[in-house]
């Protein structure tokens, strides 16, 4: 199964505190609007998103149809292929793409200990 690129989306008290100290890490601002309290952080291929009021949990994320770049992939497997194969496993969802649309879509899973994931494919 191929997820596409992996980030971890953190949710934050502070986007600027939060902000500087990765930075001082070493991670560069790679996308994202700090303005509407989210932002996206690279370090090499670590990738990380810093979400203020966004989400309650921290998730792990993944966007079918890039690589770390965010750069768009000639070949993928579709979010909604990948839904259907998890729907056949039994893996239950909190929220699903719409199986009759194309493009950018949505879902959310969660693993045995309740950590949400996040699939986004934005292509």
């Amino acid at each position: 199964m191929q997820l596409g690129n992996f980030s971890i989306s953190l949710a934050v008290k502070d986007v600027k505190v939060s902000k500087a100290f990765y930075e001082k890490l070493g991670f560069q601002p790679f996308g994202g609007d700090i303005t509407q309290n989210w932002v996206i952080l690279k370090n090499g291929i670590t990738v990380i998103g810093l979400f203020q009021g966004m989400f309650e949990k921290n998730m792990l994320t993944f966007n079918p149809g890039w690589d770390e770049n965010a750069q768009s992939l000639d070949s993928y497997t579709d979010i909604r292929d990948l839904q259907a194969e998890l729907k056949k496993d039994g893996i239950a969802f909190m929220t699903e793409a719409d199986s009759a649309s194309s493009g950018p879509a949505s879902f959310v899973i969660q693993d045995p200990d309740g950590n949400p994931i996040l699939v986004d494919q934005h292509v």
